[in-house]
């Protein structure tokens, strides 16, 4: 049986491998590093799978903001809308497909409910994330600071009405420059 749980310092090491071993090589492993770095960081929503007392997976969600568009003429204030972006999230090879990844998100999606946040958003797999209510994101009037498809970029809803009226530009936390 797999436990989905809070990761803690002693996971390091393990979420760096899955991280590796999941995407070939060392760039997501690095950004997990330097989010957990950064002043953003929140504990609650680096999530771990465990499996027979080993990590088997991981998902991090990290706090960005939706730069709001301001009408021509209209007072600029600040109307940045808080959002979660959804990356890294993997498991190790040998685990895939076996309901890990579904299982992390699912509690993933949860915590970041539970802690008050109503969109999320993540470029993936178009054909895996829109099981979860991710749709196009483009659609919904949403803008990446990425060149990314319109098929990978992706928003997600956690609170209903939660993108009523929200259009502008997905800024990212900065860790995220030195991997697009």
């Amino acid at each position: 049986m797999t436990r989905v749980r809070a990761g803690t310092a002693t996971d390091y090491a393990a979420v760096h491998e899955v991280n590796k071993l999941a995407f070939g090589g060392e760039g997501e492993s690095r950004l997990v590093e330097a989010l957990r770095k950064s002043r953003y960081f929140c504990p609650k929503l680096s999530l771990v799978a465990v499996k027979d007392q080993k990590v088997v997976g991981h998902i991090l969600f990290s706090p960005a903001v939706i730069e709001r568009v301001v009408e021509i003429g209209k007072k600029a204030e600040n109307n940045d809308v808080p959002v979660l972006v959804l990356a890294p999230m993997a498991v190790l090879p040998e685990f895939q497909r076996q309901g890990i990844g579904s299982q992390l998100i699912l509690q993933g999606l949860e915590e970041c409910k539970r802690l008050g946040f109503g969109i999320a958003i993540l470029i993936g797999h178009p054909g895996f994330y829109p099981r979860f209510g991710f749709m196009p994101a483009r659609a919904r009037g949403l803008e990446c600071i990425y060149k990314v498809s319109n098929e990978a970029f992706l928003v997600a809803e956690l609170v209903p009405g939660a993108l009523k009226g929200v259009q502008g530009m997905v800024r990212y936390p900065v860790e995220f420059d030195a991997v697009a």
